[in-house]
C-alpha cells in the first residue's frame, strides 16, 4: 500500500482538498502493553470503511469538476492520507497536507510554507478530530468530519476551524435518554468507548437522564485495548446487575471486541440500545450468531441515497496494489467495501465536499472585494444538494440534529433486519421531538415497580432515586396517579375510598327516623304522647269526683298537657337538624319541661298548704289560693322563657357539621351556640326540681289517706337521677348518641312524672272506684267487713 506518509490517493486540480481516512486497523499487543512492552502501532488489517469514504469524496470531487454551476473553469485535487487508525498519525498527515510535506515531520521543522489544502476531509472518530483541529486551528483551515460527534468539538473557542455534517452528541445523548424514558424504562446500566466520544457522549445521556428521572445502575468504559481481564470485570458488572437494559454509547471497533466476550458468556435477554457509531453496522449485526443483541434499539443517521455513488465506488479498478490487474468487477462481492448499508456517512462526505465547493465559489465570485478567509464563507453557506437536502451549519458548526430510530429484528432466515421505528427531530418543541411509529414490545427494565394510585414513593435507604419502596397512604389522604412521590389530604368535608385513588364526599350522620334507634325514641315519644292523652281523657271523664277534684285539678289538667309538650318536644331533636329545629328543640324542651316543674311544685305546695289549713287559726289556703297557683306557675314559667329568648338572642342555636370527632363522616348536629344559655337553662330546670323534690319530701308523711306528695318525691326521685345521669353520659356520648340520650332524658323524665303522679289515681278511678271517695281521702272510713 506504499509509505503510509505519503498520499494513498491523490488527484490533480487547480484547488486541492485534504483527506484523513483510516484505510487500515492499528492494534497493540495488549497483554505487552500491560507489562510495559509498548510496541509501534502497526497497521495490519484493511477498513474497506475508510476506502469507501475515500471513493465518496472522489466521486463528490469529480462530479463538482463535470458541472458547468459550480466552480466552472476550476478543477478540485485532492491528497488523502491514511491515519491508520491512529491519532498521532492523523496529525502527521493534516501537517503534511497544510505544509505539504511528504516525509515524516521533526521538531525542528519551521511550519514557514503557505497551505497547500484550502480544507481538509476527515476523521471518522472525535479524538482524532480534537487533535488535528487543535493543530490546524491556526491556520483557519477547515476540517470537515463526517462521523466525529462530541459535544466537545462544538467549542468554538477550543476548536474554531472545526465542523461536521454529522449532528453533535449534545443531541444524540438526549435523544437517547428521551428514547429510554418512551419505553418507560428507568433502571439501566451504560457502557461507554473510552475516549472523548464515549466519556462526553454517556455524559451528557447520565446527566439528561437523571433529569427524567432515569437511574443509572453502573457505567463502565471499555476500549478495544483493554487486556483481558477488564472486559471480564465489565462481563461480570453485567451479570450481576438487575437492570435489563443496557445503553451502549460504544464506536463499531469497541463494539466488535465487546460482542466476542458477551457471546462466549451468552449474555442474552438484555435490551441494548445503541448510539449511531454501532447501532447501524451490518458487521457488528453480521457477528452476531449468539442473538446477544436481537431487539437492539438505537439512533442511526437518516437514510440517504446519493445517484451514482454506489456505481461509482463499485466501479473502482485499482487501488494502489500491484496485485491487481484494473479489470476486476466488484458488483458480485459481498464483504465490507461493497456494503451500502452505511450511505449515510458517505452522503455525509459528499455533502462536505460541497459545502467547501460552495464557500470556494463564493470566494472567487468575490473578485477580491471579501476579505473573509474560506472558513468563515464555509460557516455562513446554505445549499441544497441534487438530492433535495439542505446542507448549512449553526454557529457551532454543526448541522440540524435528525435521527432515524431504527430497531433490531430477526428474519426467519436467522438475519437481522434494520426497521425504523420512528424519528428524533431536535428542531421540533420538546414535546413533539421524539416520534415513534412502529412500536414494539420491549421487556421491563425498573428497579422498583411503579408505584399504583393510592400510594406514594418512599425512597430505599443508600438506594437511586428509582429505587423506593410504595406505602399505601394514609386515611383521609389520596393519589390519583401513578408513582406519585405524595399522598394529598382530602378536603374537610370528603374522605378517602378504600384504594385511596379518590376523595368521597363523607357521609353525614344524624338520628333520623328511618334507622332503628330514632324509631324506637318516637314510637316511644308517641306512646307518651297516647298515654298522657289517655289519662287526661281519663281525668276529664271523672273530674267531678274527689280524687280528681283534690290538688287542684286545674293543675293536674295543665301537667297533663305540659307532659304532652314534653313527649312532642322529643320529636324535634330527630332528622336532619335545620336553623329552626335547633333554636326550637332546645328551647321548646326548656319551656315545656319548666313549665311541667311548675305545675308538680304547684301541686306540691298545695299539699303543704292543705295541711297547714286544717291547723287551728291558719288562713294558708287564702294565701296559696287557685289564682295564686297559676299565678306562680305563670311566674316560674316566664323565667325560662325569658331565660330562653336571651339565649335565642345573644348567641342560638345553629346547625354545626362536626369533622372533628370522627374522620370518615361528618356528624350534622346542633352547635350550643352559647354553652352558658344552654346550662342556665338546664339549670333553672333543675333548680325547680330540687326544690319540688324538698317540698314533696317534708309532705310526704302527712296524715292523708291519698298524701300525693308520695308520688311527688318519688317521681322527682327519678327525674333528679335522670338527668344526673343525663350530663356526663350526654358530654361523653358521640356523634348521633348524644342526642339519643339527650331524647331519652326527656322521655325517661316524663314516663317518670306521669306514671308515679298520674297512673295511681287512674287505678283508682278505673279499678277501685270505692276508694274515690271524700271520706276514704281524708282518712275518717274505717276498713270494710
Amino acid at each position: 500500500m506504499g509509505d503510509p506518509e505519503n498520499p494513498q490517493l491523490s488527484k490533480d486540480g487547480d484547488i486541492i482538498l485534504g483527506g484523513i481516512f483510516s484505510f487500515h486497523r492499528s492494534w497493540i499487543n495488549r497483554r505487552d502493553t500491560y507489562m510495559h512492552k509498548p510496541l509501534p502501532l502497526q497497521c495490519i488489517s484493511l477498513n474497506f470503511r475508510g476506502f469507501q469514504h475515500a471513493q465518496a469524496m472522489l466521486f463528490a470531487i469529480d462530479e463538482i469538476n463535470n458541472s458547468s454551476d459550480l466552480l466552472p473553469g476550476i478543477t478540485l485535487g485532492c491528497k488523502i492520507y491514511d491515519s491508520c487508525g491512529s491519532i498521532a498519525r492523523g496529525v502527521r498527515a493534516s501537517l503534511a497536507l497544510i505544509n505539504s510535506q511528504e516525509t515524516i515531520f521533526k521538531l525542528s521543522d519551521k511550519c514557514t510554507k503557505p497551505a497547500q489544502v484550502q480544507a481538509i476531509m476527515g476523521e471518522s472518530s472525535s479524538s482524532p478530530c480534537m487533535a488535528i483541529a487543535t493543530v490546524i486551528g491556526p491556520f483557519h483551515i477547515p476540517l470537515i468530519s463526517h462521523f466525529a460527534t462530541c459535544d466537545c468539538l462544538s467549542d468554538k473557542n477550543k476548536y474554531p476551524s472545526f465542523l461536521r455534517t454529522i449532528p453533535s452528541d449534545h443531541y444524540q445523548s438526549r435523544a437517547l435518554a428521551q428514547l429510554v424514558k418512551y419505553f418507560g424504562w428507568t433502571w439501566v446500566g451504560a457502557i461507554r468507548t473510552n475516549d472523548d466520544y464515549g466519556n462526553n457522549g454517556m455524559a451528557t445521556f447520565i446527566e439528561t437522564a437523571e433529569e427524567l428521572g432515569i437511574c443509572v445502575e453502573y457505567s463502565v468504559a471499555v476500549f478495544r485495548t483493554d487486556p483481558p481481564e477488564k472486559i471480564q470485570q465489565i462481563i461480570d458488572v453485567i451479570k450481576a446487575s438487575t437492570s435489563r437494559v443496557i445503553v451502549g454509547f460504544l464506536s463499531h471497533l469497541d463494539m466488535d471486541v465487546l460482542l466476542i466476550e458477551l457471546s462466549q458468556h451468552n449474555l442474552t435477554g438484555y435490551q441494548w440500545v445503541g448510539s449511531e457509531a454501532w447501532i447501524f453496522e451490518s458487521h457488528i449485526a453480521a457477528m452476531d450468531v449468539h442473538h446477544i443483541l436481537d431487539g437492539a434499539v438505537g439512533l442511526s443517521i437518516p437514510k440517504a441515497h446519493v445517484t451514482g455513488m454506489k456505481e461509482y465506488i463499485l466501479g473502482v479498478k485499482q487501488l494502489n496494489s500491484s496485485k491487481c490487474s484494473g479489470h476486476e468487477d466488484l458488483a458480485g462481492v459481498k464483504n465490507t467495501f461493497t456494503d451500502m448499508s452505511l450511505m449515510p456517512i458517505l452522503y455525509n462526505i459528499y455533502k462536505g465536499v460541497y459545502a467547501v465547493a460552495h464557500a470556494l465559489h463564493d470566494v472567487l465570485s468575490c473578485n477580491n472585494t471579501c476579505n473573509k478567509t474560506i472558513l468563515q464563507h464555509i460557516k455562513r453557506i446554505s445549499f441544497k444538494t441534487k438530492e433535495g437536502d439542505e446542507v448549512y451549519f449553526n454557529e457551532n458548526g454543526d448541522p440540524p440534529a435528525k435521527y432515524e430510530i431504527i430497531n433490531w429484528q430477526p428474519t426467519e432466515n436467522g438475519n437481522v433486519e434494520f426497521v425504523p421505528v420512528g424519528l428524533y427531530d431536535a428542531s421540533l418543541p420538546a414535546d413533539r421531538q421524539l416520534t415513534l411509529t412502529n412500536r414494539t414490545l420491549v421487556p421491563v427494565s425498573v428497579c422498583s415497580e411503579k408505584c399504583p394510585p393510592g400510594t406514594r414513593k418512599v425512597l430505599q435507604k443508600g438506594k437511586p432515586v428509582c429505587c423506593y419502596d410504595c406505602l399505601r397512604c394514609a386515611d383521609g389522604e389520596i393519589s390519583n396517579s401513578t408513582d406519585s412521590i405524595s399522598c394529598v389530604r382530602c378536603h374537610s368535608e370528603f374522605w378517602s375510598n378504600e384504594r385511596r385513588d379518590a376523595c368521597i364526599k363523607k357521609k353525614e350522620e344524624f338520628l333520623s327516623y328511618e334507622e332503628m334507634m330514632g324509631a324506637l325514641l318516637t314510637a316511644a315519644s308517641l306512646l307518651g304522647t297516647c298515654l298522657t292523652a289517655v289519662v287526661m281523657f281519663i281525668f276529664f271523664r271523672y273530674r267531678r269526683t274527689p280524687i280528681v277534684r283534690a290538688n287542684n285539678s286545674e293543675l293536674s289538667f295543665l301537667l297533663l298537657f305540659s307532659l304532652t309538650l314534653c313527649f312532642l318536644c322529643s320529636l324535634t331533636f330527630i332528622g336532619r337538624p335545620s336553623g329552626w329545629s335547633c333554636m326550637l328543640r332546645h328551647t321548646a324542651f326548656g319551656i315545656t319541661f319548666v313549665l311541667c316543674i311548675s305545675c308538680v311544685l304547684g301541686k306540691t305546695m298545695v299539699v303543704l298548704m292543705v295541711f297547714r289549713a286544717t291547723l287551728p287559726g291558719s288562713k294558708a289556703m287564702k294565701w296559696f289560693g287557685p289564682a295564686q297557683q297559676r299565678l306562680s306557675v305563670l311566674a316560674f314559667t316566664l323565667i325560662q322563657v325569658f331565660i330562653c329568648l336571651l339565649w335565642l338572642t345573644v348567641s342560638p342555636p345553629f346547625p354545626f357539621k362536626n369533622i372533628k370527632d370522627f374522620k370518615d363522616r361528618i356528624i350534622l348536629e346542633c352547635a350550643l351556640g352559647s354553652a352558658v344559655g344552654f346550662w342556665s337553662v338546664l339549670g333553672y330546670i333543675g333548680l325547680l326540681a330540687m326544690f319540688c323534690f324538698i317540698l314533696a319530701f317534708l309532705a310526704r308523711k302527712l296524715p292523708d289517706n291519698f298524701n300525693e306528695a308520695k308520688f311527688i318525691t318519688f317521681s322527682m326521685l327519678i327525674f333528679c337521677a335522670v338527668w344526673v345521669t343525663f350530663i356526663p353520659a350526654y358530654v361523653s356520648s358521640p356523634g348521633k348518641f348524644s342526642v339519643a340520650v339527650e331524647i331519652f332524658a326527656i322521655l325517661s323524665s316524663g314516663f317518670g312524672l306521669l306514671i308515679c303522679i298520674f297512673i295511681p289515681k287512674c287505678y283508682i278511678i278505673l279499678l277501685k272506684p270505692e276508694r274515690n271517695t271524700k271520706r276514704n281521702l281524708m282518712g275518717k272510713e274505717g276498713p270494710t267487713h
